[in-house]
Protein backbone atom coordinates (compact mmCIF):
# COMPACT_ATOMS: atom_id res chain seq x y z
CA UNK A 1 0.00 0.00 0.00
CA UNK A 2 1.24 3.41 -0.83
CA UNK A 3 2.80 5.76 1.97
CA UNK A 4 0.54 7.97 1.97
CA UNK A 5 -2.49 5.82 2.29
CA UNK A 6 -1.76 5.26 5.76
CA UNK A 7 -2.49 8.00 8.48
CA UNK A 8 0.03 9.24 11.32
CA UNK A 9 -2.31 7.72 13.86
CA UNK A 10 -3.96 4.38 13.16
CA UNK A 11 -7.37 4.41 15.57
CA UNK A 12 -9.92 2.05 16.04
CA UNK A 13 -13.04 2.79 17.07
CA UNK A 14 -14.66 3.10 20.61
CA UNK A 15 -16.52 -0.57 19.15
CA UNK A 16 -13.48 -2.03 18.22
CA UNK A 17 -12.04 -2.60 21.58
CA UNK A 18 -11.45 -5.65 22.50
CA UNK A 19 -13.97 -7.62 24.74
CA UNK A 20 -12.03 -10.35 25.43
CA UNK A 21 -8.34 -10.69 26.39
CA UNK A 22 -6.14 -13.45 24.54
CA UNK A 23 -4.36 -16.02 26.54
CA UNK A 24 -1.45 -17.04 25.32
CA UNK A 25 -0.68 -20.13 27.05
CA UNK A 26 -3.66 -22.10 25.10
CA UNK A 27 -1.89 -21.98 21.62
CA UNK A 28 1.23 -22.85 23.87
CA UNK A 29 2.55 -26.78 23.01
CA UNK A 30 4.97 -26.46 25.74
CA UNK A 31 3.23 -24.75 28.25
CA UNK A 32 4.96 -22.60 31.17
CA UNK A 33 6.46 -24.55 34.27
CA UNK A 34 3.60 -24.46 37.14
CA UNK A 35 4.19 -22.44 40.22
CA UNK A 36 5.77 -24.33 43.08
CA UNK A 37 5.37 -24.33 46.60
CA UNK A 38 8.76 -23.76 48.21
CA UNK A 39 8.14 -25.38 50.97
CA UNK A 40 6.83 -28.74 49.40
CA UNK A 41 8.24 -28.61 45.83
CA UNK A 42 4.99 -29.26 44.58
CA UNK A 43 2.95 -27.33 42.16
CA UNK A 44 0.59 -24.58 43.91
CA UNK A 45 -2.18 -25.10 44.63
CA UNK A 46 -5.73 -22.85 43.87
CA UNK A 47 -6.46 -22.95 47.51
CA UNK A 48 -2.74 -21.95 48.51
CA UNK A 49 -2.26 -19.23 45.80
CA UNK A 50 -6.15 -17.75 47.30
CA UNK A 51 -4.36 -16.64 50.30
CA UNK A 52 -2.20 -14.38 48.44
CA UNK A 53 -4.48 -13.29 45.61
CA UNK A 54 -7.66 -12.59 44.38
CA UNK A 55 -10.17 -15.84 43.68
CA UNK A 56 -10.77 -14.94 40.23
CA UNK A 57 -6.83 -13.91 39.28
CA UNK A 58 -6.03 -17.01 40.64
CA UNK A 59 -8.36 -18.74 38.09
CA UNK A 60 -6.71 -16.35 35.68
CA UNK A 61 -3.15 -17.46 36.42
CA UNK A 62 -3.89 -21.52 36.23
CA UNK A 63 -6.11 -21.10 33.39
CA UNK A 64 -3.63 -22.73 30.51
CA UNK A 65 -6.37 -23.89 28.26
CA UNK A 66 -8.74 -21.49 27.39
CA UNK A 67 -7.82 -19.37 24.84
CA UNK A 68 -10.27 -16.02 25.08
CA UNK A 69 -11.40 -14.73 28.34
CA UNK A 70 -14.64 -12.51 28.36
CA UNK A 71 -13.50 -8.75 29.79
CA UNK A 72 -15.89 -7.66 32.43
CA UNK A 73 -18.39 -4.63 31.36
CA UNK A 74 -17.47 -2.80 34.20
CA UNK A 75 -14.12 -3.00 33.13
CA UNK A 76 -14.22 -2.36 29.43
CA UNK A 77 -16.59 0.61 30.37
CA UNK A 78 -13.26 2.00 31.87
CA UNK A 79 -11.26 0.93 29.50
CA UNK A 80 -12.98 3.50 26.96
CA UNK A 81 -11.51 6.53 29.56
CA UNK A 82 -8.46 5.46 27.49
CA UNK A 83 -8.48 3.29 24.86
CA UNK A 84 -8.26 2.45 22.54
CA UNK A 85 -4.65 3.91 22.35
CA UNK A 86 -3.24 4.63 18.16
CA UNK A 87 -0.97 2.74 16.57
CA UNK A 88 1.68 5.58 15.11
CA UNK A 89 3.35 5.33 11.59
CA UNK A 90 6.99 7.09 12.59
CA UNK A 91 7.31 8.85 9.36
CA UNK A 92 9.16 11.77 10.51
CA UNK A 93 11.76 9.16 12.73
CA UNK A 94 11.83 7.32 9.56
CA UNK A 95 12.74 10.70 7.50
CA UNK A 96 15.47 11.15 9.88
CA UNK A 97 17.09 7.73 9.67
CA UNK A 98 16.60 7.71 5.89
CA UNK A 99 15.82 4.47 6.13
CA UNK A 100 13.50 2.24 3.88
CA UNK A 101 11.83 0.95 6.88
CA UNK A 102 8.23 1.27 7.98
CA UNK A 103 8.20 2.09 11.23
CA UNK A 104 5.18 1.84 13.91
CA UNK A 105 4.93 2.12 17.52
CA UNK A 106 1.78 1.18 20.01
CA UNK A 107 1.64 3.93 22.07
CA UNK A 108 -0.11 3.07 25.72
CA UNK A 109 1.46 6.10 27.43
CA UNK A 110 -1.90 8.30 26.71
CA UNK A 111 -3.21 8.34 30.24
CA UNK A 112 -2.76 9.66 33.76
CA UNK A 113 -0.71 6.82 34.97
CA UNK A 114 1.73 6.97 31.63
CA UNK A 115 2.25 3.80 30.89
CA UNK A 116 0.42 0.31 29.85
CA UNK A 117 0.41 -0.40 33.59
CA UNK A 118 -3.32 0.26 33.48
CA UNK A 119 -4.55 -2.04 31.33
CA UNK A 120 -3.84 -4.63 34.36
CA UNK A 121 -4.22 -2.55 37.52
CA UNK A 122 -8.09 -1.96 37.08
CA UNK A 123 -8.93 -5.98 36.02
CA UNK A 124 -6.96 -6.71 39.76
CA UNK A 125 -8.38 -3.93 41.54
CA UNK A 126 -12.04 -4.98 39.84
CA UNK A 127 -11.65 -8.69 41.10
CA UNK A 128 -10.61 -7.22 44.45
CA UNK A 129 -13.26 -5.26 45.05
CA UNK A 130 -15.98 -8.06 43.69
CA UNK A 131 -14.60 -10.13 46.10
CA UNK A 132 -15.29 -7.24 48.91
CA UNK A 133 -11.27 -7.19 49.93
CA UNK A 134 -10.58 -3.78 52.00
CA UNK A 135 -7.41 -3.29 49.78
CA UNK A 136 -4.57 -4.53 47.90
CA UNK A 137 -0.94 -4.22 48.36
CA UNK A 138 1.83 -4.06 45.88
CA UNK A 139 5.37 -2.94 44.76
CA UNK A 140 6.24 -0.77 41.87
CA UNK A 141 10.07 0.32 40.44
CA UNK A 142 10.03 3.46 38.63
CA UNK A 143 6.44 3.92 39.70
CA UNK A 144 4.13 3.55 36.84
CA UNK A 145 2.50 0.28 38.17
CA UNK A 146 1.95 2.08 41.55
CA UNK A 147 0.32 4.82 39.71
CA UNK A 148 -1.79 2.65 37.64
CA UNK A 149 -2.81 0.99 41.26
CA UNK A 150 -3.51 3.95 42.87
CA UNK A 151 -6.04 5.05 40.12
CA UNK A 152 -7.98 2.18 39.71
CA UNK A 153 -8.40 1.67 43.68
CA UNK A 154 -9.33 5.54 44.36
CA UNK A 155 -11.84 4.44 41.18
CA UNK A 156 -13.30 1.05 43.28
CA UNK A 157 -12.29 2.74 46.57
CA UNK A 158 -9.80 0.64 47.78
CA UNK A 159 -7.05 1.19 49.82
CA UNK A 160 -3.53 0.52 48.19
CA UNK A 161 -0.34 -0.19 49.48
CA UNK A 162 2.95 0.39 47.57
CA UNK A 163 6.72 -0.29 48.21
CA UNK A 164 8.40 1.15 45.78
CA UNK A 165 12.15 0.69 44.86
CA UNK A 166 13.91 2.72 47.32
CA UNK A 167 16.60 4.33 44.13
CA UNK A 168 13.32 5.17 42.46
CA UNK A 169 11.46 6.72 45.66
CA UNK A 170 14.33 8.78 45.70
CA UNK A 171 14.97 9.61 41.87
CA UNK A 172 10.95 9.89 41.25
CA UNK A 173 9.60 12.08 43.86
CA UNK A 174 7.10 13.48 41.23
CA UNK A 175 5.12 9.53 40.74
CA UNK A 176 5.06 9.13 44.73
CA UNK A 177 3.36 12.62 44.29
CA UNK A 178 0.74 11.37 41.76
CA UNK A 179 0.57 7.91 43.71
CA UNK A 180 -0.20 10.03 47.36
CA UNK A 181 -2.76 12.20 45.20
CA UNK A 182 -4.81 8.79 44.03
CA UNK A 183 -4.83 7.97 48.19
CA UNK A 184 -2.23 5.75 48.31
CA UNK A 185 0.23 4.92 50.89
CA UNK A 186 3.85 4.94 49.70
CA UNK A 187 6.65 2.89 51.63
CA UNK A 188 10.34 2.80 50.61
CA UNK A 189 11.76 -0.77 50.03
CA UNK A 190 13.38 -2.20 51.42
CA UNK A 191 11.61 -0.37 54.72
CA UNK A 192 11.98 -1.39 58.77
CA UNK A 193 8.07 -1.93 58.09
CA UNK A 194 8.37 -5.39 57.48
CA UNK A 195 10.32 -8.34 58.90
CA UNK A 196 11.62 -9.45 55.66
CA UNK A 197 12.74 -5.80 54.92
CA UNK A 198 14.72 -5.21 58.16
CA UNK A 199 16.15 -8.90 57.02
CA UNK A 200 17.02 -7.51 53.52
CA UNK A 201 18.70 -4.49 55.51
CA UNK A 202 20.63 -6.64 57.50
CA UNK A 203 22.11 -8.41 54.83
CA UNK A 204 22.33 -5.30 52.69
CA UNK A 205 22.70 -2.52 54.87
CA UNK A 206 23.42 0.17 52.13
CA UNK A 207 20.93 -1.25 48.81
CA UNK A 208 19.05 0.76 47.07
CA UNK A 209 16.22 -2.12 46.75
CA UNK A 210 15.18 -3.69 44.03
CA UNK A 211 12.17 -5.12 42.77
CA UNK A 212 12.50 -8.65 44.37
CA UNK A 213 12.96 -6.47 47.83
CA UNK A 214 9.63 -4.72 47.58
CA UNK A 215 7.71 -7.72 46.06
CA UNK A 216 8.54 -9.25 49.13
CA UNK A 217 7.70 -6.50 51.81
CA UNK A 218 4.06 -6.35 49.61
CA UNK A 219 3.40 -9.85 50.12
CA UNK A 220 4.37 -9.94 53.83
CA UNK A 221 1.99 -7.24 54.67
CA UNK A 222 -0.96 -9.03 52.41
CA UNK A 223 -0.61 -11.98 53.95
CA UNK A 224 -0.75 -10.59 57.89
CA UNK A 225 -3.43 -8.49 57.37
CA UNK A 226 -7.02 -9.40 57.29
CA UNK A 227 -8.97 -8.42 53.88
CA UNK A 228 -5.75 -7.21 51.81
CA UNK A 229 -4.54 -9.26 48.65
CA UNK A 230 -1.25 -8.79 46.64
CA UNK A 231 -1.56 -7.53 43.07
CA UNK A 232 1.75 -7.80 40.58
CA UNK A 233 2.06 -5.87 38.08
CA UNK A 234 4.29 -7.87 35.69
CA UNK A 235 6.01 -11.63 35.29
CA UNK A 236 2.61 -13.45 36.36
CA UNK A 237 0.22 -15.28 33.75
CA UNK A 238 -2.44 -13.03 34.79
CA UNK A 239 -1.11 -9.93 33.84
CA UNK A 240 0.03 -10.74 30.54
CA UNK A 241 -3.42 -11.85 29.71
CA UNK A 242 -4.55 -8.48 30.78
CA UNK A 243 -2.22 -6.93 28.84
CA UNK A 244 -3.00 -8.75 25.81
CA UNK A 245 -5.32 -5.99 24.84
CA UNK A 246 -2.05 -4.01 23.62
CA UNK A 247 -1.43 -6.16 21.17
CA UNK A 248 -5.22 -7.44 19.86
CA UNK A 249 -5.53 -3.77 19.12
CA UNK A 250 -2.11 -2.93 17.29
CA UNK A 251 -2.83 -6.11 15.26
CA UNK A 252 -6.67 -5.29 14.21
CA UNK A 253 -5.52 -1.22 13.28
CA UNK A 254 -2.83 -3.01 11.05
CA UNK A 255 -5.08 -5.31 9.38
CA UNK A 256 -6.91 -2.29 8.42
CA UNK A 257 -4.22 -1.49 6.13
CA UNK A 258 -2.97 -4.75 4.98
CA UNK A 259 0.42 -4.05 7.36
CA UNK A 260 2.11 -7.11 8.32
CA UNK A 261 5.13 -6.39 10.45
CA UNK A 262 7.95 -8.22 9.64
CA UNK A 263 10.08 -7.40 13.40
CA UNK A 264 8.12 -6.79 16.75
CA UNK A 265 10.74 -5.13 19.72
CA UNK A 266 9.56 -4.55 23.43
CA UNK A 267 11.57 -3.70 26.26
CA UNK A 268 11.66 -6.46 28.90
CA UNK A 269 11.83 -6.80 32.69
CA UNK A 270 9.40 -8.74 33.65
CA UNK A 271 7.46 -9.15 30.33
CA UNK A 272 4.09 -7.56 30.97
CA UNK A 273 4.55 -5.54 28.10
CA UNK A 274 6.24 -7.41 25.75
CA UNK A 275 4.01 -10.55 26.50
CA UNK A 276 0.32 -8.21 25.76
CA UNK A 277 2.44 -6.37 22.36
CA UNK A 278 3.41 -9.95 20.73
CA UNK A 279 0.36 -12.03 22.18
CA UNK A 280 -1.62 -11.94 19.06
CA UNK A 281 1.56 -11.96 16.49
CA UNK A 282 3.29 -15.03 18.67
CA UNK A 283 -0.39 -16.74 18.66
CA UNK A 284 -0.16 -16.85 15.12
CA UNK A 285 3.27 -17.83 14.85
CA UNK A 286 2.64 -20.98 17.23
CA UNK A 287 -0.53 -21.98 15.14
CA UNK A 288 2.04 -21.87 11.47
CA UNK A 289 -0.34 -19.30 10.46
CA UNK A 290 2.45 -16.58 9.92
CA UNK A 291 6.08 -15.95 10.97
CA UNK A 292 7.12 -13.01 12.66
CA UNK A 293 10.70 -11.83 14.33
CA UNK A 294 10.11 -11.33 17.72
CA UNK A 295 12.69 -9.52 19.94
CA UNK A 296 13.38 -8.73 23.77
CA UNK A 297 15.43 -5.44 24.99
CA UNK A 298 16.43 -5.61 28.14
CA UNK A 299 18.47 -3.63 29.90
CA UNK A 300 22.81 -4.51 30.04
CA UNK A 301 22.66 -3.89 33.71
CA UNK A 302 19.82 -6.62 34.21
CA UNK A 303 19.96 -9.32 31.74
CA UNK A 304 18.00 -12.08 32.86
CA UNK A 305 17.47 -13.46 28.99
CA UNK A 306 20.93 -12.84 27.78
CA UNK A 307 23.02 -13.85 30.96
CA UNK A 308 20.73 -15.52 32.98
CA UNK A 309 19.86 -19.22 33.69
CA UNK A 310 16.87 -20.96 33.10
CA UNK A 311 15.53 -22.38 36.50
CA UNK A 312 12.88 -22.36 38.95
CA UNK A 313 13.45 -19.63 41.04
CA UNK A 314 12.44 -16.84 43.86
CA UNK A 315 10.62 -13.85 42.73
CA UNK A 316 11.52 -11.89 45.27
CA UNK A 317 14.58 -11.38 47.51
CA UNK A 318 12.98 -12.22 50.95
CA UNK A 319 11.80 -15.88 49.50
CA UNK A 320 8.26 -15.00 50.30
CA UNK A 321 6.85 -15.95 46.54
CA UNK A 322 6.46 -19.22 44.93
CA UNK A 323 9.30 -20.69 43.06
CA UNK A 324 8.50 -19.81 39.45
CA UNK A 325 10.85 -21.29 36.72
CA UNK A 326 12.17 -18.14 34.01
CA UNK A 327 14.89 -16.52 32.64
CA UNK A 328 16.58 -15.68 36.09
CA UNK A 329 19.68 -13.96 37.58
CA UNK A 330 19.05 -15.37 40.85
CA UNK A 331 16.64 -13.71 43.45
CA UNK A 332 19.77 -12.48 45.29
CA UNK A 333 20.90 -10.37 42.41
CA UNK A 334 21.12 -6.62 43.18
CA UNK A 335 20.71 -4.38 39.46
CA UNK A 336 22.53 -0.96 39.54
CA UNK A 337 20.93 1.86 40.31
CA UNK A 338 19.70 2.75 36.24
CA UNK A 339 17.13 4.49 35.38
CA UNK A 340 14.67 2.28 34.25
CA UNK A 341 13.47 0.96 37.28
CA UNK A 342 10.40 -1.15 35.53
CA UNK A 343 13.14 -3.31 34.10
CA UNK A 344 15.47 -3.94 37.46
CA UNK A 345 13.88 -7.57 38.20
CA UNK A 346 15.79 -10.46 37.87
CA UNK A 347 13.40 -12.41 36.75
CA UNK A 348 11.15 -12.67 33.81
CA UNK A 349 7.88 -13.89 33.13
CA UNK A 350 7.68 -17.95 32.99
CA UNK A 351 5.79 -17.43 29.75
CA UNK A 352 7.79 -15.40 27.38
CA UNK A 353 10.95 -17.58 29.18
CA UNK A 354 9.31 -21.00 27.41
CA UNK A 355 8.57 -19.07 24.46
CA UNK A 356 12.57 -18.01 24.28
CA UNK A 357 13.73 -21.39 25.37
CA UNK A 358 11.73 -22.66 22.70
CA UNK A 359 13.10 -20.17 20.10
CA UNK A 360 9.87 -18.64 19.31
CA UNK A 361 11.49 -15.53 19.86
CA UNK A 362 15.40 -13.36 20.51
CA UNK A 363 16.30 -11.13 23.42
CA UNK A 364 19.49 -8.26 23.13
CA UNK A 365 20.64 -5.84 26.38
CA UNK A 366 21.45 -2.89 25.48
CA UNK A 367 23.41 -0.06 27.42
CA UNK A 368 21.69 2.93 29.23
CA UNK A 369 23.61 5.59 27.53
CA UNK A 370 22.91 3.99 24.25
CA UNK A 371 18.88 4.22 25.09
CA UNK A 372 19.23 7.38 26.36
CA UNK A 373 20.74 8.83 22.48
CA UNK A 374 17.82 6.63 20.92
CA UNK A 375 15.17 8.41 23.73
CA UNK A 376 16.57 11.78 22.54
CA UNK A 377 16.12 11.19 19.03
CA UNK A 378 12.86 9.94 19.11
CA UNK A 379 11.81 12.87 21.21
CA UNK A 380 12.89 15.24 18.63
CA UNK A 381 11.32 13.68 15.77
CA UNK A 382 8.10 12.38 16.97
CA UNK A 383 7.68 14.88 19.67
CA UNK A 384 6.79 12.21 22.86
CA UNK A 385 8.99 12.23 25.55
CA UNK A 386 9.91 8.67 26.10
CA UNK A 387 10.15 6.28 28.82
CA UNK A 388 13.36 4.88 29.94
CA UNK A 389 11.81 1.38 29.95
CA UNK A 390 10.04 2.27 25.87
CA UNK A 391 13.41 3.62 25.02
CA UNK A 392 14.77 0.17 24.95
CA UNK A 393 12.62 -0.89 22.57
CA UNK A 394 13.19 2.36 20.64
CA UNK A 395 17.03 1.80 20.48
CA UNK A 396 16.70 -1.68 18.92
CA UNK A 397 13.88 -0.29 15.90
CA UNK A 398 15.98 2.35 15.01
CA UNK A 399 19.01 -0.34 14.68
CA UNK A 400 17.10 -2.65 12.43
CA UNK A 401 15.97 0.48 10.49
CA UNK A 402 19.31 1.37 9.95
CA UNK A 403 20.10 -2.35 8.88
CA UNK A 404 17.59 -2.09 6.47
CA UNK A 405 19.35 1.41 5.39
CA UNK A 406 22.45 -0.34 4.28
CA UNK A 407 20.64 -3.24 2.95
CA UNK A 408 17.59 -1.51 1.31
CA UNK A 409 15.25 -4.07 2.70
CA UNK A 410 11.92 -2.25 3.29
CA UNK A 411 10.73 -4.42 6.43
CA UNK A 412 8.00 -3.44 8.60
CA UNK A 413 8.98 -2.42 12.54
CA UNK A 414 6.70 -2.43 15.56
CA UNK A 415 7.04 -2.03 18.69
CA UNK A 416 5.91 -0.37 22.07
CA UNK A 417 5.56 2.79 23.25
CA UNK A 418 5.01 1.74 26.86
CA UNK A 419 5.00 5.03 28.41
CA UNK A 420 6.06 8.23 28.85
CA UNK A 421 9.01 9.86 30.44
CA UNK A 422 7.84 13.29 32.58
CA UNK A 423 8.59 11.81 35.92
CA UNK A 424 12.19 10.55 34.67
CA UNK A 425 13.88 13.64 34.05
CA UNK A 426 16.51 13.10 36.55
CA UNK A 427 17.58 10.70 33.88
CA UNK A 428 16.97 12.83 31.15
CA UNK A 429 19.35 15.92 33.21
CA UNK A 430 22.42 13.03 33.64
CA UNK A 431 22.37 12.39 30.28
CA UNK A 432 22.22 15.99 29.10
CA UNK A 433 24.99 16.58 31.17
CA UNK A 434 27.04 13.93 30.29
CA UNK A 435 27.28 12.37 33.67
CA UNK A 436 25.16 9.23 32.95
CA UNK A 437 27.26 6.08 33.05
CA UNK A 438 27.14 2.28 32.07
CA UNK A 439 26.91 -0.37 34.36
CA UNK A 440 27.65 -4.39 33.15
CA UNK A 441 27.40 -6.62 35.83
CA UNK A 442 30.67 -8.86 35.55
CA UNK A 443 30.22 -13.05 35.34
CA UNK A 444 31.15 -13.26 39.14
CA UNK A 445 28.18 -11.11 40.42
CA UNK A 446 25.74 -13.21 38.02
CA UNK A 447 27.72 -16.12 39.47
CA UNK A 448 27.68 -15.59 42.69
CA UNK A 449 23.50 -14.80 42.92
CA UNK A 450 22.65 -18.07 40.56
CA UNK A 451 24.60 -20.07 42.80
CA UNK A 452 22.30 -19.50 45.27
CA UNK A 453 19.20 -20.57 43.09
CA UNK A 454 16.86 -23.13 45.19
CA UNK A 455 17.44 -26.58 44.89
CA UNK A 456 14.56 -27.84 42.61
Amino acid sequence: MAKEQIPYKIYLSENEIPTSWYNLRADMKNKPAPLLNPGTLQPMTAKELEGVFCEELVKQELDNDTRFVDIPKEICDFYKMYRPSPTVRAYCLEKELGTPAHIYYKFEGNNTSGSHKLNSAIAQAYYAKKQGLKGVTTETGAGQWGTALSMSCAYFKLDCRVYMVKISYEQKPGRKEVMRTYGASIVPSPSNTTEVGKRILQAFPNTNGSLGCAISEAVEYATTHEGYRYVLGSVLNQVLLHQSIIGLEAKAALDKYGVKPDIIIGCAGGGSNLGGLIAPFMGEKLRGENDYRIIAVEPASCPSFTRGKFAYDFCDTGYVCPLAKMYTLGSQFMPSPNHAGGLRFHGMSSILSQLYHDGYMEATSVEQTKVFEAAELFARTEGILPAPESSHAIRVALDEALKCKETGEEKTILFGLTGTGYFDLKAYEQFNNGTMTDYIPTDKDIEEALSKLPKV
